[in-house]
Parts: C-alpha cells; structure tokens; sequence
C-alpha cells in the first residue's frame, strides 16, 4: 500500500458520517489494507462497526447490473421490474439469433415461391412460442425465485409477455419490410399473432404453460390447412379470417382478465 485512510477520515467512517466521494475510496481500500482495519477496530464503536461491514458487504454481494438492465434502467423502468425483464430466458442471443435466422430463411423462401404464405404462417407462433419459453417451472430457470417473490404471478406474467411481443413482434416487423410488393398483405400475421398469444395465455392457468400454447398453436396448424374459395387464400389471411382474429384475441384479452388471480394458485401449485 503506499496511501492510508487518515485517521479521522477513519473515525468518520466509523461513525457513519463519511460522504462520498471519500466513503467509496475508504470501502475499497479496508477491504485490502488489515493496518486501516486494525487502526478502524480501535477508533470505532464496535454496533456502528458491524453495520458498516454489513453494509459493504451487502454492497459487494449485490448483482451487478448488465447492459440491458442498465439501459432499462436509463429508460425510466423500475430496478426489479428491470431485473424481471432481463432475467426473461427468450430474451438471449441464442434465442434472438435462432428467431432472426429463421425469419431470413422464411423471407427468403418466400421470394423463392412468390408468395407469402409461408411467412404469414410462421410469424403468428413465434410470439406464441416466446411467451410460452417465457414463463413456467419447465422453461424458466428463474421459476422459482419468481414464485417465491413477493410479485403477483400475472403482473409477473404481464412483464414478461410484454417483453417477448415487444422483442418478437418487432422482429417480425423488421422481417415484413422486407416484402414490399405485397403491401398490407404481408401484415396479415399481426391480429393472428395477437390472438394466438392471448388464447394461449388465457387457458395456461388450466392447461399449463406448455400444453396450452402448444394446443393453440396446433389448432392454428390445422387451420391453415382450411382454404377460402378463388384464389384458395388459407381462410386467416382473408377478410374474414382478419376479423375473426381481432374478435378472438379480445374475448381472449377479456377471459385472461377474469383469471388472473388464477396465476398465483398456478404459479405455487406448479412449483
């Protein structure tokens, strides 16, 4: 060491009335220096002593915040809700990365056929599948923790759901500009994307987490199969399919209200 706390900076610390800048510098150098902590253990009182070492050592011990959090935080977000939001197991490179390539290879193939079926088709499951890696003792690994917290399990849900939309919704997005030659058509996934993810999420306190996402998006499958007269459009992407969609996805916003105290009984059952 060639510098020391001075001693009435240590007697400051001691009692509690050290201000920063200088309280920062005297935590980090007591942590290597045993000739500040001998001279601290001497001038100090011992009750005020072992608050300041918890302190510090809640300080040390305390998660440091990434990028993302940080930036979240910048944004006006509250810490923990913050720390829900990156704690989001979708929301990692791998998973972005797997949901960019497969959006690029759809596009591609799409410009390949000539028509946007295939797009239109896949981009209503992935938010489906987002929201449902989400959130659930099998896919989260922060389950757990999240059950025990003093947060009700559907504001914890919400935060999560809205994370994942916001993140795949904006994906498909940047993916359906580059279909320029068709127009509003190439947006015809967004109300199916909204509806999928809605009744999904209003039968999970039933079905669960895994079977009831899986089930709507087999139902969806199985509907694309249905084919409208004239050109043969699948009937989702015609008017009427729109429409139906919008319908859906409000009774489904409608039932999810009416069970959300359910995700509480859910959350703690499952766990």
């Amino acid at each position: 060491m060639t510098w020391h706390v001075a001693v009435e900076d240590l007697r400051a610390y001691a009692r509690g009335e050290l201000s920063p800048p200088l309280l920062w510098s005297a935590d980090t150098h007591l942590l290597a220096c045993a000739q500040c902590r001998a001279v601290l253990a001497g001038v100090g009182d011992p009750a005020t002593l072992d608050a300041g070492w918890e302190r510090l050592d809640a300080e040390l011990d305390a998660p440091r915040p990434g990028r993302l959090e940080s930036l979240l935080v910048r944004l006006g977000i509250a810490d923990h809700t913050a720390r829900l939001l990156t704690a989001t197991p979708v929301l990692r490179r791998s998973w972005l990365a797997a949901v960019v390539f497969l959006l690029v290879a759809t596009v591609g193939a799409v410009y390949t056929a000539g028509s946007p079926t295939l797009f239109l088709a896949l981009a209503p499951l992935l938010p489906l599948a987002g929201v449902a890696l989400a959130y659930g003792p099998v896919m989260d690994p922060t389950y757990e923790m999240a059950v025990v917290a003093p947060l009700h399990g559907f504001r914890l849900l919400m935060i999560r759901t809205v994370a994942v939309l916001a993140t795949g919704i904006g994906l498909n997005l940047l993916a359906t500009l580059a279909l320029p030659s068709y127009g509003l058509r190439a947006l015809a996934w967004l109300l199916p994307a909204l509806a999928l993810t809605a009744t999904g999420l209003a039968l999970t306190p039933r079905l669960g987490p895994v079977l009831a996402p899986s089930l709507v998006g087999l139902a969806w499958v199985a509907l694309l199969a249905v084919r409208a007269g004239g050109d043969r459009t699948p009937v989702p992407f015609t008017a009427a399919g729109q429409g139906a969609a919008a319908v859906l996805a409000a009774l489904a916003v409608g039932l999810l209200l009416l069970v959300r105290d359910r995700f509480d009984f859910f959350s703690r059952s499952a766990a």
